[in-house]
């Protein structure tokens, strides 16, 4: 069987070129998303940065620790605690105490993460002054160098105009290129930032330190060596990285393996299911049936081990290029390299391999067990009816699709929301329709060459019949496109639609004309607020960011973001979706929360710990809907300790001038202490980070399945070409000149991309008719959104690649002489 599987692949060089180039396409994309997962598992190893010089460290409670049943749950606290003042009057005595502060700072014309520190802490970098000295008096700082200003560097004599003042500079120091720092003296860092939650004590005694703090009574901790990397800013971001590389590398990995293998199985099972012929050839020759799957068998073993072999090569080689895109786009870190894993060579060969083997079992099965006289009938019209298996099939993936969608929507809407969710569920509906496609493709054959096939002339009755007759030529065509469309709409417009339905649920939610918010994280002043409230015909609520904890079926400690409000001034700017409750009964013994908590009726108790970790029982006021997962609670400032206000809403009271209201905004909120939006401009910003984010994320899916789809589409119809040789010298020995016969083969590759256009159209609306169900189960109603531009360049694109890969190899047979074309056989 070996040798007669190598003499075939000989002399099917064509056929199997196509199977050749699918599969290690395929191969080489779960190689290279299977190594860009593996790299992204782990981050290097990070060291301390501001703090790499210092002995000992002592950091405020800034977790949350609650024992269960099942072990301690832990959160990060929304506001961390300060180290207590007895902890810091007994530290004094070990050694030398400095207090760490950390606060943004606003330059004109300066970059926007500028942070200022007190010069005391500088020398635990260590940062060393290269110009000038330190600073000594309130209007004077040191900067790191690196960074410039009004379009220049900064030097010592220079002049910054920041939010809170003109400073002079007065000494430089050298960058150490993990932030632009500005170093004010200690006395001006305290009067800017008076909340201290951490400090350096001047001792190596770190048993001493800890015997001191008593770690875990105040939830203070101690941090030597490596652990004082914890206490740099912001430093889970390698952790956060890795969790939003590993999402985007599943999804582009578990979408790869989908598309691959899917087109692989039907590019693979249209080369065998072209060979019907030599099949009933065989059995007229005397072989079994077993024999003939034998066959079929040994040749997909030999191309299946060669392509997933190469396959791997070629993803050894895309991988570092994926990596330095991913960089280049801010999708990952700076330190984000392609590392040696075994795995992913083993995982993407074996599955190429297989998959191989399944496309040529499935196709070769039914070849088997034909009788000789039914395969030579056969190798002129494709008229088989659908195997009953293939039916059974592709119903229980339309049953399951279906089934998980209504429980879905009746026990957990919100679920259809999620991104797993919505990547996955596509591909239940394309695999289903895809293997109904053979029975699909007829009525909407007939349906796009309605009109063709009423035109005068032969062509169009002629383009339908051809269609019509190929069928399984039809589907394998059809499949790639069918992919494509349906996955570029379900997930494009699954983005849209969704942040649609967030900007309608913003829009409905409040009553505001005008949203500000501060430049930095510290804030609005209180006296900026005070302006505020002064401005004639306005309604002015402000609002902090903080977070509640509650523990949930007594195992699970849930974070739910809150915003703080004083509840008068917010009735008269938000229209928070409640479904039980009042505004008016919101104060500081009581909570406004969201249907998904578990305990949700109005009246009730609650045990909530707020956002420094204090707990305490509140009373339910109000309960709001779900939503999209947007509706947080509400508390009252007095519940939120320690958050600043970072949002003000402004409403226009009837008959107030909305230019001279913003005018007078702008004026007590100037351009370095804040924004002044109108409600749809703060509504367009809010989310543009995770906008971009996300539809670089899902680009990448979408443009390695076109790229892939592309050239498994181009190999499918070289194939189906090839196979039509003999077909297209009848039509020339009739009367077709041969522009009429490439005008008749560009045709029929339109209306089949067509019929994978519209197969993924319909897959990709029911997709999205469940996710808007879903939405109005969440009170949120909305459009859908269909993507029509982005499926208008991928139909244009496939349209492009299956007329190109129809008519070269049409027009290179036809410069033979039509006899000789047409005394071609298989």
């Amino acid at each position: 069987m070996l040798r007669i599987a190598l003499a075939t692949l000989r002399t099917r060089r064509t056929g199997f070129a196509g199977s050749f180039v699918a599969l290690a396409l395929g191969a080489g994309l779960l190689t290279v998303m299977g190594l860009a997962l593996a790299s992204s598992l782990q981050a290097p190893e990070r060291k301390p940065e501001r703090f790499a010089a210092a002995p000992v460290l002592v950091k405020g409670a800034d977790t949350l620790r609650v024992a269960t049943p099942a072990g301690d749950r832990v959160r990060k606290l929304a506001r961390p605690r300060a180290v207590p003042d007895e902890t810091k009057a007994r530290l004094r005595k070990l050694g030398r105490v400095v207090e760490d502060r950390a606060f943004g700072v606003r330059v004109h014309g300066g970059p926007q993460d500028l942070v200022g520190h007190p010069w005391s802490t500088a020398a635990f970098a260590p940062y060393r002054l290269t110009e000038g000295r330190a600073p000594r008096a309130g209007d004077e700082v040191a900067v790191s160098d690196g960074w410039s200003a009004d379009g220049g560097p900064v030097r010592p004599g220079e002049r910054l105009r920041t939010a809170r003042g003109t400073v002079r500079v007065v000494g430089v120091v050298g960058g150490l290129g993990f932030e632009d720092a500005v170093f004010y003296t200690d006395r001006r860092a305290a009067q800017l930032s008076p909340e201290s939650r951490q400090l350096v004590v001047g001792t190596d005694d770190a048993a001493a330190v800890r015997a001191v703090v008593h770690d875990g009574s105040t939830g203070a901790r101690v941090l030597t060596g490596d652990a004082r990397r914890l206490a740099d800013a912001d430093p889970d971001r390698d952790s956060e990285a890795l969790t939003a590389m590993n999402a985007m590398f599943g999804t582009a990995g578990g979408v790869s393996a989908f598309v691959s293998v899917f087109v692989v199985a039907a590019t693979f099972a249209f080369a065998v299911a072209q060979r019907r012929r030599e099949f009933g050839l065989l059995r007229m020759a005397g072989a079994t049936p077993a024999q003939v799957r034998r066959t079929v068998l040994s040749e997909a073993l030999v191309v299946g081990a060669l392509a997933s072999a190469t396959g791997c090569v070629l993803g050894a080689q895309g991988a570092p290029a994926l990596a330095a895109w991913a960089v280049d786009q801010e999708l990952a870190p700076r330190w984000f390299r392609i590392g040696d894993h075994l795995w992913p060579y083993h995982l993407a060969f074996w599955t190429g391999l297989l998959v191989a083997l399944a496309g040529a079992v499935a196709a070769s099965w039914r070849a088997g067990r034909t009788a000789p006289a039914e395969a030579l009938r056969e190798s002129t019209a494709d008229s088989r009816a659908l195997p009953w298996s293939r039916r059974l099939c592709a119903g229980a993936l339309l049953l399951a699709a279906a089934v998980t969608l209504v429980a879905s929507l009746v026990t957990d809407p919100g679920d259809l929301l999620h991104r797993k969710t919505y990547v996955t569920r596509p591909m239940l509906l394309i695999t289903g329709v895809a293997l109904l496609a053979p029975l699909l493709v007829g009525p909407l054959v007939r349906l796009v060459a309605w009109l063709p096939a009423r035109l005068p002339g032969a062509a169009g009755m002629l383009l339908r019949q051809n269609a019509l007759t190929g069928r399984s030529r039809t589907a394998a065509v059809a499949a790639p496109v069918l992919i494509t469309v349906a996955l570029t709409g379900s997930l494009l417009g699954a983005t849209a639609t969704l942040n649609d339905a967030q900007a309608t649920e913003m829009r409905t939610g409040t009553a505001a004309d005008f949203v500000l918010t501060p430049t930095g994280p510290e804030g609005f002043a209180e006296a900026t607020l005070r302006r505020l409230r002064q401005l004639p015909g306005t309604d002015v609520s402000a609002t902090s960011s903080s977070a509640v904890y509650t523990l949930e079926d007594g195992a699970a400690l849930i974070e739910s973001p809150a915003r703080a409000a004083d509840p008068a001034r917010l009735r008269a700017t938000a229209r928070p979706p409640l479904v039980a409750g009042s505004l008016s009964d919101l104060d500081d013994d009581s909570i406004v929360v969201n249907e998904e908590w578990e305990q949700h009726t109005v009246g009730r108790r609650v045990q909530v710990w707020l956002g420094d970790g204090t707990r305490k029982s509140l009373r339910i006021a109000a309960v709001m809907a779900v939503g999209t997962g947007g509706n947080g609670v509400y508390v009252t400032p007095r519940n939120a300790p320690g958050a600043p206000v970072d949002r003000v809403d402004v409403r226009l009271r009837d008959g107030a001038d909305a230019d001279a209201a913003s005018a007078a905004l702008r004026k007590a909120v100037p351009g370095p202490d804040g924004r002044v939006r109108t409600e749809e401009e703060w509504i367009r910003d809010q989310r543009p980070e995770a906008a971009r984010t996300t539809r670089a994320g899902l680009f990448l899916v979408l443009g390695i399945a076109l790229l892939y789809t592309g050239i498994a589409l181009a190999n499918i119809m070289v194939m189906s070409t090839a196979d039509r040789v003999r077909e297209l010298a009848l039509l020339r020995l009739t009367g077709a000149t041969r522009r009429q016969v490439l005008r008749t083969v560009a045709a029929e590759a339109l209306l089949v991309v067509a019929v994978g256009g519209l197969l993924g159209t319909a897959v990709a609306g029911l997709h999205l008719a469940g996710m808007w169900c879903a939405l109005g189960l969440l009170s949120v109603w909305t459009p859908i959104h269909l993507p029509w531009a982005e499926l208008g360049v991928v139909l244009a694109a496939c349209a492009a690649v299956a007329v190109l890969c129809a008519a070269v190899p049409a027009a290179l047979s036809l410069r033979r002489r039509a006899v000789e074309l047409a005394g071609v056989r298989e």
